[in-house]
């Protein structure tokens, strides 16, 4: 690992809603080029660490160092603009615009709308390119996760945040999902994944980082994680 590049570090960041510390102290690394997940069950952290390395929320303490810019007193619209996109847990599109629209906003941050990303994007969602002059708020809930991906690629990041894109999903969507991811990754963007299915996030991701109550409870490779008879008994549903 120590000839990649690290594209963001952690350091001992802490988050608190009021008296509620919801992360406390965490440290991870993300290297250029990898797909990292984030495990854990709800109420975990995960979220709250995506939104506030997207300076969507704002960190009580610690570092988070991105190409050695630090990240927290950055505000989340210039974030963007430095090369770091989320695609937010929920789905979030704008009901009453088209699924083209949708997509188009992804890019604010640019000066034009690249139309090859564009292209790119219907290649990696044939559905939302059939789609394109529908309303985001008729699509089902996998073609609004679609477009909720497709959004956060439109301002072309180095490094993609992706917040439970399996949630609420059929099994045959989630596997199509995962199929796209893995695609992302192989053009070159580095993935930052939180999720609870924790068996189709480790088979994708490179490493992975488990959440309990805001701390960091394991680490390791993919392989490492899915073989620890630990996390097969919290998360994989297989008993010691």
């Amino acid at each position: 690992m120590s000839e990649k590049e690290k594209l963001m570090i952690v350091e001992d960041l802490q988050v608190s809603y009021g008296s509620i510390e919801a992360v406390k102290g965490i440290s991870f690394d993300v290297y250029k080029g990898e797909v990292v997940t984030i495990l854990g069950a709800n109420g975990a952290g995960k979220t709250t660490t995506l939104r506030t390395i997207s300076g969507l929320l704002k960190a009580k303490s610690g570092s988070i160092r991105y190409k050695e810019l630090e990240l927290t007193s950055i505000p989340a619209h210039d974030i963007v603009g430095l090369g770091i996109s989320q695609a937010p847990e929920g789905r979030r599109v704008f009901g009453t615009l088209t699924v083209e629209e949708n997509l188009k906003l992804g890019a604010y941050s640019k000066k034009t709308i690249n139309m090859a990303t564009l292209s790119w994007i219907y290649e990696l969602f044939p559905r939302l390119k059939e789609r394109k002059k529908q309303l985001a708020g008729t699509l089902s809930g996998g073609e609004q996760q679609m477009l909720a991906i497709g959004r956060a690629l439109m301002s072309e990041p180095e490094m993609l945040l992706l917040d439970e894109p399996s949630l609420g999903l059929a099994p045959v969507l989630v596997k199509t999902i995962f199929e796209t991811i893995k695609q992302i990754k192989h053009s070159g963007v580095t993935v930052l994944l939180v999720e609870q299915n924790a068996k189709a996030a480790l088979k994708l991701a490179d490493r992975g980082y488990v959440l309990e109550v805001g701390k960091i409870v394991a680490q390791g490779t993919s392989k490492e994680l899915l073989e620890s008879p630990d996390i097969q008994e919290a998360y994989l549903g297989k008993k010691k």
